[in-house]
Parts: structure tokens; C-alpha cells; sequence
């Protein structure tokens, strides 16, 4: 039986007539008396007494009312005790997230708006972590975390870009290859001491001026002019609207990442850990935040 169409029925003996249920639901009186006829065609039984002074209900459909009227009350019930546990969350939410995910920090300040009972503990890290031995709950990791005993949420697929500042392409040039990449400075992100750029086919194994793990670093020194680097796009979004920076070699883009939750597998995670990760589902739906071509990528 459609629940629909049984909150449409009740509405109907309610109001007195069709016209007036469809007036009190907000929806058009051709949906609301189609969807009574299909489901008096599901029953096989005339519901309503229809005439030009309203409709009145059938002894089927007095009995049916009376059973319906019910389940929809306490349907009603238990919809206001959920919504009253959402207002009454409260506890503390340890995450981990990398570092410079500026975005991130936005959809977690309008996630404690919306939970003001929950107080988030966060703690910035790009190394692998043992969730459970270092007392967090979820992480969020770019690419998959390994670990048979978490579960890993997709939220979404973003990829670098290749920027330098005007100053520095007008003297040096702007690169028309891959190879002739060789003849900037560079600024290469890595957790060593040698990194490399796979540019669409092609791989660039750059000499760097400098190796750091702080995309922060790197976009200051690329403002300045100093170096050719790859960065997040969040981080570049602005400062190539404004052309302080040149998006370079478009047509070899770096490979795509993914940005994943991951948390302990539990049949029944906590509600505020439940809570969390279907928030960041729901609000993950501006990639272009992420994009520095605004293009949609897969999110779960």
C-alpha cells in the first residue's frame, strides 16, 4: 500500500473534500484525487462517496481511516522523537583531517551549527594513523586508507594543478611541453626528498628549489613568482580568477584523487559518528569547491 496515497486519503476525510485536502497538503487536486483512485483500484474497494457538496467516506473507507489515522500518528511520533534526538546530540567527535583541506574546516563550522551539542576535536595529520589505538573516530584521508578493520566513504575526486605566477612565465616563458618544464624553478610537495609529476602520459622528475609538505608554503612562493608548483585547486580557485596565477599544461592534467572517510567497521556505528558521516554526505555537493574547473566528480 502506498503511504502517499494513504496520507492523501486521510487528509481527504479530514478536510471533508478533495479540493480542501489538496489546499491543506500544498499539492494539485488532480495528483491527490488520482492517487485516491489508484489506491481504492490497489484495495478493490470504494473509499469515497464523491458528489458536488464534498465527498463523504464509505463504511470501507470509515474503517480504513480509522486503521490509517493511527499509523500516521504514530509515524508523526516517532518523526518529532528523531528530530528531537538530532537537537539533543551532544559528545565529542574526534577527527583527524590533512592538512590545508581549507574547505573541509567550512562544512565542519555548519555542521556544529546544526549539531551545537557536539564538540569536535580535530587534529591535523598526512601520515597514516591507527585510528583505534590513537582515539579517533573518523579520518579523512586523500586516497584509501588500508586496514581491514575500517570502512572507507567516498566523497569525492578532485586532481592538482600546475601554476605559476605571471612574472615568472613573462620571464622565463610560458612552458609548451612537459619537458620544458626543465627550465623553471620548481616547488615539489612530498614527504622526502624526491617527488615526481605525472602530466597527463608523460612523467616530469622535477630538480626542485625546494621540497616541502606544506601546500600553504608553496602557494606563497608561487605568488611570489619563485616557483612552479602543483597545488589543490581550492587553494588556486581565487588567485587564477584574479591572474595572479596561470593554470599551465591543461591539456596534461595530474591524476585524479580522492578525498575518503574512514572509521572503525561497527554494524551500528554511534549516532554522533552516524550523525557526521551522513552530513558530509549530504553537503558534499559543490565539487567545484575542490575543482579548479568546476567539473562534478563522483561523490557516495
Amino acid at each position: 500500500m502506498d503511504l502517499n496515497a494513504v496520507r492523501m486519503f486521510a487528509a481527504t476525510a479530514q478536510s471533508g473534500s478533495l479540493t480542501a485536502a489538496a489546499e491543506h497538503l500544498g499539492i494539485p487536486l488532480a495528483t491527490i484525487s488520482r492517487r485516491v483512485r489508484d489506491l481504492e483500484r490497489e484495495l478493490n474497494v470504494q473509499l469515497l462517496q464523491r458528489s458536488v457538496h464534498g465527498t463523504c467516506l464509505t463504511d470501507a473507507g470509515m474503517r480504513l481511516y480509522q486503521h490509517a489515522n493511527r499509523g500516521l500518528e504514530i509515524l508523526a511520533n516517532g518523526e518529532r522523537a528523531l528530530l528531537n534526538d538530532q537537537a539533543r546530540l551532544k559528545g565529542l567527535l574526534r577527527l583527524s583531517l590533512p592538512s590545508s583541506l581549507t574547505p573541509w574546516w567550512e562544512m565542519l563550522s555548519r555542521f556544529q551549527q546544526r549539531y551545537p551539542g557536539i564538540v569536535l576535536q580535530v587534529r591535523t595529520c598526512d601520515r597514516p594513523i591507527k585510528m583505534i589505538e590513537e582515539g579517533v573516530d573518523v579520518s579523512m584521508r586523500i586516497g584509501r586508507c588500508t586496514g581491514h578493520s575500517l570502512s572507507t566513504q567516498r566523497m569525492l575526486a578532485y586532481h592538482h594543478v600546475l601554476v605559476a605566477a605571471p612574472a615568472l612565465l613573462q620571464r622565463l616563458g610560458v612552458p609548451a611541453r612537459v619537458k620544458d618544464l626543465h627550465q623553471f624553478p620548481c616547488g615539489v610537495w612530498s614527504q622526502g626528498t624526491t617527488a615526481y609529476w605525472r602530466l597527463g602520459k608523460e612523467i616530469f622528475k622535477p630538480e626542485p628549489t625546494i621540497v616541502t609538505n606544506d601546500y600553504t608554503h608553496l602557494c606563497n612562493r608561487a605568488l611570489a613568482g619563485d616557483v612552479v608548483t602543483e597545488l589543490p585547486p581550492f587553494m588556486t580557485m581565487e588567485h587564477i580568477k584574479n591572474q595572479q596565477l596561470v593554470a599551465l599544461l591543461e591539456d596534461h592534467p595530474l591524476p585524479d584523487l580522492e578525498i575518503t572517510l574512514h572509521y572503525a567497521s561497527h554494524p551500528h556505528p554511534s549516532p554522533i559518528v552516524q550523525t557526521y558521516l551522513d552530513f558530509a554526505r549530504q553537503h558534499i555537493k559543490h565539487p567545484a569547491r575542490f575543482d579548479a574547473h568546476s567539473t562534478e566528480r563522483t561523490h557516495a
